[in-house]
This record gives structure tokens, C-alpha cells and sequence, in this order.
């Protein structure tokens, strides 16, 4: 296998594969395990290659009167993050058996880790690789942690330079792990436009050789689209069954329709890039026999006549002599008389 390519699943990613489409659940669950058994039945009817969830525990995650971000008071109402991350915080066995769940419906599990307990919790439920998440990227012991399991390591680096994913990649491959994917991410929720900046992506390819994808916090599909269109391998984007609902991401992500319309478009933009190879397509050479021209009688010319210039002019439809060959032909013998408008082929001159 291409060392490039980091196998997740069934699933190759990396150039010239076919992107691996996320359903970021996170947290939309809202604490209960039948909503989240909803959304996997969702994400894989959808499309979707993997769905992801957030595992944590919160005690270990934050302090008591850790506060909210600012959009999470918009969306979830004021108290602390603390308050709020445990009532969203699902079991030990819910996982357990919501990893069992998405293997009967034959969509893979993912689950992003906070703390190493839960880091721990997911390598014994034997996930196929690791998310992690942008506030984790400076945090290099449990890096450290996660990469010495030996599975493939998805690290998005919102909020972070080349300098610090520098450093959480030498930490990831200082435990001999190196099947890693780097995703482009910014931490705003929702992302304006102006702040994706996309060509970052570039950069980080040129600068770690790694698989790059985009993790998408924008509204609407037009930008995880544009970054498949820049070469994402991976996408990643918020999901939700009903966007009303309570909660500090819903706002921010995609109904079912939504990701379903973004998982189609992907698919076609990908098969829209090609191989790079400037040739015709196959199902260009009809039309090229309609589109382009060739060189036509201009008036009726006797057998055994020298060609000119004058005799000559250029005409649909492109099943005669090109017209970039006229040099060649002028100066060739008529075999036969040819009216006015015959398409001149080859065979007709010596």
C-alpha cells in the first residue's frame, strides 16, 4: 500500500481516493442514546462514511466554573461548561453499545476523545483510528497517549500555526505512529468565508507530506465542496437531525437533506477532478466531428487541379481534413472533380 494512504476501515484516504465524508454527531445527541442511535440510522442513509460522537468525561475535562465559549451562551444559555458538557455526556456502556449499533447498520464509529480515559474507553471498543479535536492539539501528552495505540490519528488544527502542529506531529511520530491525516480547521461557529482560508491546506501538504482534509464549521456546502475541489481527502461537517433543537451545535450543523445534498455534491466534484491528464474525453469525439471544421471546396474544382489558397475554405463539420493541415495540402493534385461545399478528405488529394 502507498505509505501515503492511511487505510481507516474498508476505507484508503489520501490522493486519488475517494474523500472520506464524516457526520460530525459531537454532542447532538443531547445526552440520550436513542438520538444518537437516530443519527447513525441517518448518517448512513445519508452517505456518510463515518459518524463521530464525542466521548468525555466531564469532571475530567473542565473545571467546575470553566465558562461557556460564546457561541455555546447563544445556543445552550448561560452557567458554566461543565453544567452543560454533563448533560450531554453519554456512558461508558452507551458507547459500548452504540459502537455495536453502528456496526450492525455498516457505518464506522468514531468517537473524539477529551481526556485519556475515554481515549483509553474507545482503543477497547477497538475504533479504526483516533479524531482528534483542535483544542487538543497543544495538549501533547495525550497525543502522545493516543499515537502509542497504533491506530490512524485524524488531527484537526483550528486555533494553531505550522509551528504548533509541528510539534504535535513530532509527538505523534516520536511513538513511531505515523499514519496520521492532518485537517485544516477554523474555530469559529459558525465560520464566515472570510476566515477559512482554504489555501492553508496547500501549505500543510507542502509542509508534512500527510493526507489534508478540512474540517468544515461554515454554514451551508459550499465550502466543504470548494476544499474537495482544493484536494481534501477527508470532510468533516456538523450534522444534526433537527436544527431547533437545544444545544450549543445544533445551530451549526447540517439536517439529513442538507447532508445528504453535500455528500452528492462531493461525489461529483471528485469525479469532476479527473486525473489531470489534458486530453479529449471519449464523450468529446462525437462533438468534435459536429463542432470543429474542415477544409471545404470554396467552388467547384476540376479533377487533376493544383490546389490554392482560393480554392479553398473552412467549414463544420470536423470530418474532413483538418484545417491545420492546409499547408500540406495546398499544392496537392485533385484525384477527382469536387463541387462547391465537398468536405475534402484525404482521399480525394495526391
Amino acid at each position: 500500500m502507498n505509505k501515503k494512504l492511511i487505510k481507516i476501515g474498508d476505507h484508503l484516504i489520501g490522493k486519488n481516493q475517494p474523500v472520506f465524508i464524516i457526520a460530525e454527531a459531537g454532542v447532538n445527541h443531547n445526552g440520550s442514546l436513542k438520538r444518537a442511535k437516530k443519527m447513525v440510522i441517518a448518517a448512513k442513509k445519508i452517505g456518510a462514511d463515518a459518524i463521530k460522537f464525542q466521548t468525555f468525561i466531564a469532571e475530567e475535562l473542565v473545571t467546575k466554573d470553566a465558562p461557556k465559549a460564546e457561541y455555546q451562551k447563544r445556543q445552550s444559555g448561560v452557567g458554566s461548561q461543565y453544567e452543560m458538557l454533563k448533560s450531554l455526556e453519554l456512558s461508558e456502556m452507551d458507547f459500548v453499545e452504540l459502537q455495536h449499533f453502528c456496526s450492525k447498520q455498516g457505518i464506522i464509529f468514531l468517537s473524539t476523545p477529551f481526556e485519556l480515559r475515554s481515549a483509553e474507553l474507545l482503543d477497547r471498543l477497538q475504533v479504526p483510528a483516533f479524531k482528534i479535536s483542535s483544542g487538543e492539539l497543544t495538549n501533547l501528552p495525550l497525543l502522545s497517549k493516543i499515537a502509542a495505540f497504533g491506530k490512524p490519528i485524524i488531527l484537526s488544527t483550528g486555533m494553531s500555526n505550522l509551528s504548533e502542529i509541528r510539534e504535535a506531529v513530532d509527538e505523534i511520530y516520536a511513538e513511531g505512529n505515523r499514519k496520521l491525516i492532518l485537517l485544516h480547521c477554523t474555530s469559529n461557529y459558525p465560520t464566515r468565508p472570510e476566515n477559512v482560508n482554504l489555501l492553508a491546506m496547500e501549505t500543510m501538504r507542502r509542509a508534512f507530506s500527510v493526507p489534508i482534509g478540512y474540517s468544515d464549521h461554515t454554514l451551508g456546502i459550499e465550502i466543504a465542496v470548494a476544499a474537495v475541489a482544493l484536494g481534501a481527502c477527508v470532510i468533516e461537517k456538523h450534522f444534526t437531525l433537527d436544527r431547533n433543537l437545544p444545544g450549543p451545535d445544533h445551530q451549526v450543523s447540517l439536517e439529513p437533506e442538507e447532508f445528504k445534498a453535500m455528500v452528492a455534491t462531493v461525489r461529483n466534484t471528485e469525479q469532476a477532478l479527473g486525473s489531470g491528464k489534458k486530453e479529449p474525453r471519449f464523450s468529446e469525439r462525437k462533438i468534435a466531428k459536429v463542432a470543429r471544421k474542415s477544409l471545404v471546396a470554396a467552388s467547384n474544382i476540376p479533377g487533376g487541379t493544383k490546389l490554392i489558397a482560393e480554392m479553398l475554405t473552412v467549414k463544420r463539420p470536423g470530418t474532413g481534413i483538418s484545417p491545420e493541415y492546409i499547408s500540406v495540402v495546398l499544392g496537392k493534385i485533385t484525384r477527382r472533380a469536387l463541387k462547391r461545399d465537398t468536405v475534402i478528405s484525404w482521399g480525394m488529394i495526391r
